[in-house]
């Protein structure tokens, strides 16, 4: 199964709190000193187990984000505020936070998604059918 990048994110934060000797089985709260055991955990958290039903990765998933933002993570109690920065900008995609291109370091604006989603919620007609530039224009100003 394919994970996604919020999936990506967390199964590294993991991995890395294993490498670090942080990593903690669930109830016993023992350090986690088998590699097997450190992905299986890191799979559960991410909600990307093939163990469990659809729903019980869904609610793994959004339990671990919420740890996450709300740092208590074993990364975040250790190393503090930047590590737990450092995990939510892994995988995250903020809107319209893109990258430059090529070596003129522009920045592109807006993906079509995003300018997609802005003319759903405008109701725009036959935005299905635009480009990238169409949208642009039928939002006015570059869809900003």
């Amino acid at each position: 199964m394919r994970q996604s990048k919020d999936q990506k994110g967390t199964t590294e934060r993991v991995m890395h709190e294993y490498k670090k000797g942080e990593l903690e089985s669930g109830r016993s709260g023992q350090k986690v000193k088998s590699r097997k055991q450190a992905i299986a955990i890191a799979l559960s958290e991410s909600g990307s187990s093939n163990r469990n039903s659809p729903k019980k990765n869904r609610s793994n998933e959004r339990r671990s984000r919420s740890k996450e933002r709300s740092g208590r993570t074993a990364e975040a109690e250790k190393e503090g505020k930047s590590a737990q920065r450092r995990t939510l900008s892994k995988g995250r995609t903020g809107t319209s936070r893109r990258k430059t291109t090529g070596s003129s370091g522009r920045v592109t604006g807006p993906t079509k998604a995003e300018l997609m989603e802005r003319a759903k919620k405008r109701n725009i007609t036959g935005r299905s059918r635009m480009s990238k530039g169409e949208l642009q224009r039928a939002l006015g100003g570059g869809g900003r």
